[in-house]
Order: C-alpha cells, then structure tokens, then sequence
C-alpha cells in the first residue's frame, strides 16, 4: 500500500476498490472478479498518468518530498560496487547528513557524494533530515580533492531541503564552507555529474552540484529558497508556499528551459517511489551517457567548461 499525496485521492480510491475486490476473489466464498479488477486497474494507470502528466510545481515539491522516495544510500546500493565510505573532514566531526567515498561504477572507478535524508524516523535523525553541517561540506571538499588526485571522476547525489541553519553551524562557518565545496567544485580538473533525486535547496544543494553536467528527476525540485521560507519571508506566512512554488520556477521543466540544468532523467508512471529499481536504473543511464560525453575532454577544459556553463546562466533568457 502506498503512502498517496493528497492529489492522489481519485487513484487512493480506485486501488482501494481493486484491493477489496482480490479479497473477494481469494476468499472463502470465491467469486470470478477478474475482469472487474482488470477494468479497474487500467482505469487505475490511467488515472495515474493524467494526474502525473499535469502537476503543479506544488505537487511536485510533495512528490518530491514523498517519504518512499529513494535516498542517496538507495542509488548508492543499487548502482555502486566495493563502495568505500570516508568520514570526517580532518577538522571538527563526522556529518551523516552528506554520504561519501570511493567504489565502482560499471567497474570502473568513481567517487561519489551525496545527501541522504534518511528512511524511517531513526534514520532521519541520525542524517539529520539531510541537512548538512560545516563538517559535512569540508568533508565533501576532501574527496573531491582526493577525486582530483588520483583522477577519478565524481558523482554527486542533491537531495536537501537547505543547509542545516543552526546556531552551532553558524558559529562553526557554515557560509564559509558552502562557499569553500562550490569553489572546489569550479576548480576540479575531473568530469563531475550531478543529479537532483529530491529536493536541490539553496547553497545546501548547489555546494556539490556546481558540476559540468547537472541533471534532474522528473519530478524533483531545485530552488535558491524552500517554498516555505519563500513565503514566510514574502508574507509572513507559510502556508502560501503553493504561491511561491508557482512563482520561483522550481521544477525541473522551467529549469531546462533556462538552462539552469542540462538534462531530465524521466522518472515511472506516478513517481519514482512507485518502482524505485526501475527509477534509479534509468537515472544511471543518464548518469553515463553524461560521463561519456566529458570522457574526451582533459582537465583544463573541464574545468573551464563547468565555469563558463555557470556564468552562462542568466545570460541568454
């Protein structure tokens, strides 16, 4: 059973009924509802697609929030082989929200980074719902360096409402440090992909996407704001977040369009979380068709071509 969103009611209601007609059918008193099911399992995929083919950049900030949504731990489990976590960043402390290390992609070495937010309750505390600390952006400085060393190209996986803003990462320099990981990013003489699995918020997000190829789920958001903190701000009040994510331009169609990321990773009929394998299955054949488009350039020209592309932005809408 699914976790539906609010707009998924007319489907809710529609594998509800088709539930409770494979009671009927496996029952004590069985009755042939075969093809009633199957009536209503089409109705049921059609449904889907039509309210998955119009979404509004509100529902898709639900969706992307949608707690069955696969993490950074699920892409790394399912895609990466001998994977070899770091911890620390050789300053202060350990930061679970950012997830971090070496291992094989397609056999083939790669560093990977990303944010994991965490599956159950237990899971959300220790990452911290995905919102990194200091520490967890030093952290990332220190395997893109260590990326850089020993030429290994690095993927990184965006999925965070924002950096953690707590008094204890203001005081320990959480500016600096966002500022530090994207100024990395810009100076890597290695390929570097990034993929929106989630949410992209704020400097949180941008401090290990600044990458030559910056692609996005379907249904994902990348923003310089939360909608919430857009409209608490605008208007002292929250619940016009809808409003803000109408205005901000947030989904990952307006952002092709502007330029702001390079490529659309299509996600399964109703989201992601629906068929999870599949999603992250197809994500990965972005994730190297990207790499193989940088394969032929050498250090200096990835390195320039990711801060051209960034500079860019803006400039031609």
């Amino acid at each position: 059973m699914y976790n539906y969103l609010d707009f998924e009611k007319p489907v809710a209601d529609l594998e509800g009924q088709i539930i409770e007609l494979k009671k009927i059918e496996g029952g004590k008193d069985a009755v042939d509802v075969t093809d009633e099911i199957q009536r209503l399992e089409k109705r049921s995929r059609d449904a889907l697609a039509d309210l998955y083919r119009k979404l509004t950049p509100w529902q898709k900030t639900q969706v992307a929030r949608h707690p069955d949504r696969p993490h950074c731990l699920d892409y790394i489990n399912r895609l990466i082989t001998d994977f070899v976590p770091l911890a620390g960043d050789r300053f202060y402390a350990e930061d679970y929200a950012i997830i971090s290390g070496f291992g094989r992609l397609d056999g083939q070495p790669i560093a990977v980074i990303g944010q994991e937010k965490g599956s159950d309750t237990q899971g959300r505390l220790k990452h911290n719902f995905g919102m990194a600390r200091p520490e967890g952006y030093r952290k990332a400085v220190r395997v893109m360096e260590l990326a850089e060393r020993f030429a290994i190209p690095l993927l990184t996986l965006v999925d965070t409402a924002g950096a953690y803003p707590g008094i204890g990462a203001e005081e320990r320099g959480q500016a600096e440090a966002i500022a530090r990981s994207t100024e990395a990013c810009l100076n890597l003489k290695v390929p570097m992909v990034s993929l929106v699995i989630g949410e992209g918020g704020s400097g949180g997000a941008i401090a290990i996407a600044t990458a030559n190829r910056v692609l996005m789920l379907e249904h994902a958001i990348y923003s310089v704001i939360s909608p919430e903190a857009g409209a608490s701000i605008l208007w002292r009040d929250a619940t016009r977040a809808r409003d803000v994510a109408q205005a901000m331009k947030i989904t990952a169609q307006d952002l092709k369009g502007f330029g702001v990321i390079d490529a659309i990773v299509e996600e399964p009929v109703g989201g992601i979380h629906r068929s999870p394998e599949e999603g992250i299955d197809k994500a990965a054949d972005s994730v190297r068709a990207a790499f193989a488009e940088l394969a032929s350039l050498d250090g200096e020209a990835l390195r320039r071509q990711r801060r051209e592309k960034f500079l860019a932005i803006g400039r031609n809408l």
